[in-house]
């Protein structure tokens, strides 16, 4: 059997191929959920709270896991908020409902790291067909209008 045929055999069954005697090593490089996309997150934090403390002036407290900056001048932040790591900076947009949806960009900001950013200017500025804000809600993030309750109606 030729060389290669051995190392396509001996990764289907599990095992790593082999050249002779010498095991061959191959390096993995995982860019989400590891080391790599952990120290971006803890970066993209650090520039968002340098963010947040150099332009709020509103109240600074911790709810739902992030560190909300509120009296963000508008130019500061995009659209109603913006999710910076572990940071979310806004002038006063942080209803629960909002916040939920932003702790969904914060885990986002940990599974793709410095990534992130990048996939989600790829995945357009409309946030209607955006898979990162479809995945965090968009009537939570107020990109719909909110359905309306029958106990609500009355």
């Amino acid at each position: 059997m030729p060389h290669a045929e051995r190392g396509v055999v001996a990764a289907a069954r599990g095992r790593r191929p082999t050249r002779g005697r010498r095991v061959s090593r191959m390096v993995r490089v995982r860019l989400t959920d590891s080391p790599i996309s952990s120290a971006g997150y803890w970066w993209a934090t650090a520039v968002g709270f340098a963010w947040g403390f150099l332009w709020s002036r509103g109240r600074v407290e911790v709810r739902h896991g992030l560190v909300v900056f509120r009296g963000m001048p508008r130019w500061t932040f995009g659209r109603g908020g913006s999710c910076v790591g572990g940071c979310y900076l806004t002038d006063r947009n942080d209803s629960d409902a909002v916040l939920g949806h932003e702790v969904v960009h914060r885990e986002q900001w940990r599974t793709y790291g410095l990534l992130f950013p990048i996939l989600y200017w790829m995945s357009g500025r409309n946030p209607l067909t955006n898979r990162f804000e479809i995945e965090a809600g968009l009537e939570a993030g107020g990109y719909l209008p909110r359905k309306r309750t029958r106990s609500a109606d009355r």
